[in-house]
């Protein structure tokens, strides 16, 4: 992905708001597509590979929510911004919980837009951590998305795969709540919820469930560690 020329779908079925998305990022280096449906934006994104996708969450013919699942589930290295006038909490908690990467509500400013779009595409284009990360009787394969416990393979979702891999970036290290809302769901850490422990029980269960040897642990007070010392 160049840093000049990011392709970007929008997804946005107020006509007015895509034309000017289209027009105004343009001119900060985007090569802007416009969809006004749901169904469009899948046949978009099936034919052209995207650097990013903004997308709202009420569109006609397809949900956001239903657009947001497929796009994530065909296309996990793509990040997704919402870009919606749904700003309650629950709204923001389940797309990122959907499997987007960042939610901005309506109204909202430009220049922060921008910013975040910038910085999720920042992120993506980091460089990829190698090929078969292991320990024992653990492997993860982020090129292919694939999770094995010996020969076991695990299903994980994005966002299980998001926070696994990311306490296999850091072995050996405390990771708090706060850094796995940060960095995995790349969202300010809220106190009032508890969608992280959620998460590493649903993690802890695929993970660990019906082994002897415990991989994830809980720190009382700070957070999760993976472990990984020989026994």
């Amino acid at each position: 992905m160049s840093t000049l020329g990011w392709k970007l779908l929008v997804v946005e079925d107020d006509i007015p708001l895509g034309k000017f998305l289209s027009r105004e990022l343009g001119r900060k280096d985007f090569e802007v597509t416009v969809a006004a449906d749901g169904k469009l934006a899948c046949a978009q994104m099936d034919s052209v590979a995207y650097d990013l996708c903004l997308m709202d969450l009420n569109l006609p013919d397809l949900d956001g929510r239903d657009l947001l699942k497929r796009v994530r589930s065909i296309h996990p290295d793509v990040p997704v911004m919402i870009l919606s006038g749904r700003n309650r909490t629950q709204d923001l908690v389940q797309a990122l919980e959907d499997g987007a990467d960042d939610f901005l509500s309506k109204p909202f400013s430009f220049q922060e837009l921008v910013a975040r779009l910038r910085c999720l595409l920042r992120r993506n284009a980091s460089p990829q951590p190698p090929r078969g990360l292991r320990i024992p009787d653990l492997t993860v394969i982020p090129e292919e998305y694939a999770v094995f416990r010996g020969q076991r393979r695990i299903e994980l979702t994005p966002r299980e795969f998001g926070i696994l891999q990311y306490l296999m970036n850091n072995l050996g290290r405390v990771v708090s709540r706060q850094m796995l809302m940060e960095e995995v769901w790349h969202t300010p850490y809220d106190t009032s919820t508890n969608i992280v422990d959620v998460y590493m029980k649903y993690l802890r269960d695929k993970i660990d469930g019906g082994e002897e040897r415990k991989l994830i642990c809980t720190v009382r007070g700070v957070g999760y560690r993976l472990r990984y010392e020989e026994q």
